[in-house]
């Protein structure tokens, strides 16, 4: 069963997230049926089996600059697709996934989706 988890966007920063060419309405977080997991987020994307994915909790209260739009942390190797301030579900890899800012790959991604308890349950069973 294919399940997507959409972004919760903080309307304040469309302006912002219109820059990576977010859409709203269909970027998220996808896991498919063949067990791929995939994440959106306008021109960038990051994709992996489920089966890297070594677990997901849910993180909170950011500052809206370190997590609204695409980037990379300044501290790790991890990536943020972020689209708002209140939270959001860090999901750890067992591999680094490579993406357009690092061939390299990145042990993390954090996702700034509506249903964390969700994702985080989804991803841990």
């Amino acid at each position: 069963m294919r399940d997507t988890y959409l972004y919760a966007v903080d309307t304040r920063f469309i302006p912002i997230l219109a820059l990576f060419g977010l859409r709203a309405k269909t970027d998220g977080v996808t896991v498919e049926p063949d067990g791929q997991f995939l994440a959106t987020f306008g021109w960038f994307h990051l994709a992996t089996p489920i089966s890297n994915v070594e677990g997901a909790h849910v993180t909170n209260d950011y500052r809206w600059w370190t997590a609204v739009g695409a980037r990379t942390s300044w501290v790790d190797d991890g990536l943020t697709f972020g689209t708002n301030a209140n939270a959001g579900v860090c999901v750890h890899f067992k591999e680094k996934v490579p993406s357009l800012f690092s061939r390299k790959g990145h042990s993390a991604l954090t996702v700034t989706v509506q249903d964390v308890e969700g994702l985080v349950e989804r991803l841990s069973g």
